[in-house]
C-alpha cells in the first residue's frame, strides 16, 4: 500500500461493529475484512509514519501495531478483542527509556502523543532526580505552556512527593510524576478516514517535538 495517506471508511466501520458484536464467532466470519480494511493498512500507516519520525528526530523508529486479541486472563472483561488500533514508535537507540511515540483509533476516540509513560523501576530514580534539578523546572513549564496550546497533559501520578524528597520542594508537580506524556485528541474519529491524515498527525507530532527533546535530553539510566 505505497503513499498510505489515511485509512478507508470501512476501517472504522470495522471497529464500529466490533465493539458492538464482540465475539469470537462474529469476528471469524469477517476476519477478511479485518485482514485488508484494518491490519493491512495499519501497517503501511506504521512504516509511513516510521519514515517521517526518522526524518523529524533523525532517529530510526521501531514501530509496534497492538495486538486485536485482548489478554483476558485476569480481566474481569471476558470480550475478546481490542475494538481500537494502537501503535507505537520508539527510537531504535542504547537510551534507557527514551520517549515514545503514539496513535490511537477507536470509534470514539483519536489520539496521537508522546512521552514516558510511566518510568521503570530501574530509571524512576534518575527521573526523580532529573526533575529535582532544573530539569524538573522546565518540565513544569513545558506542561504549563502546552497546556495553553490545548495539548492533554499527564497528571502527576502521586498525591505527595516521594520520600527522600523535601516536602516544600519547588518542583512538587514533577516529582509527583512517574512520567510525563502529552496528547492531542483530534476532532473525530472519522479523521483518520479522510485524505491528509497521515500530515495532520505529522503536524501534531511537531507540536509535541518539545516534550520528545526534554525527555530524550534526560539521563535517567
Amino acid at each position: 500500500m505505497p503513499g498510505f495517506d489515511h485509512f478507508s471508511a470501512d476501517a472504522l466501520r470495522f471497529l464500529t461493529d466490533l465493539k458492538a458484536n464482540n465475539s469470537r464467532e462474529w469476528f471469524a466470519a469477517r476476519r477478511k475484512i479485518y485482514e485488508t480494511e484494518v491490519r493491512a493498512p495499519a501497517k503501511a500507516f506504521a512504516a509511513t509514519m516510521a519514515e517521517a519520525l526518522e526524518v523529524l528526530t533523525g532517529e530510526v523508529q521501531r514501530t509496534k501495531i497492538y495486538r486485536i486479541n485482548r489478554d483476558i486472563r485476569f480481566s474481569s472483561d471476558k470480550t475478546p478483542y481490542n475494538a481500537h488500533i494502537h501503535v507505537s514508535f520508539a527510537p531504535e537507540t542504547s537510551a534507557a527509556q527514551p520517549p515514545m511515540w503514539f496513535v490511537g483509533l477507536s470509534p470514539e476516540r483519536l489520539t496521537v502523543g508522546c512521552g514516558v509513560f510511566r518510568y521503570d523501576k530501574d530509571n524512576l530514580p534518575g527521573f526523580r532526580a532529573a526533575m529535582a534539578s532544573a530539569q524538573g523546572a522546565a518540565l513544569m513549564a513545558l506542561a504549563a505552556r502546552l497546556s495553553r496550546q490545548g495539548l492533554r497533559i499527564s497528571e502527576p501520578d502521586l498525591k505527595r512527593i516521594p520520600p527522600g524528597f523535601d516536602k516544600d520542594h519547588p518542583h512538587a508537580d514533577a516529582l509527583r510524576r512517574k512520567g510525563f506524556s502529552g496528547w492531542r485528541d483530534l476532532d473525530t474519529p472519522a479523521r483518520a478516514t479522510q485524505p491528509g491524515f497521515v500530515q495532520e498527525v505529522m503536524r501534531e507530532m511537531q507540536a509535541l517535538l518539545p516534550i520528545h527533546a526534554l525527555l530524550s535530553g534526560l539521563d535517567v539510566g
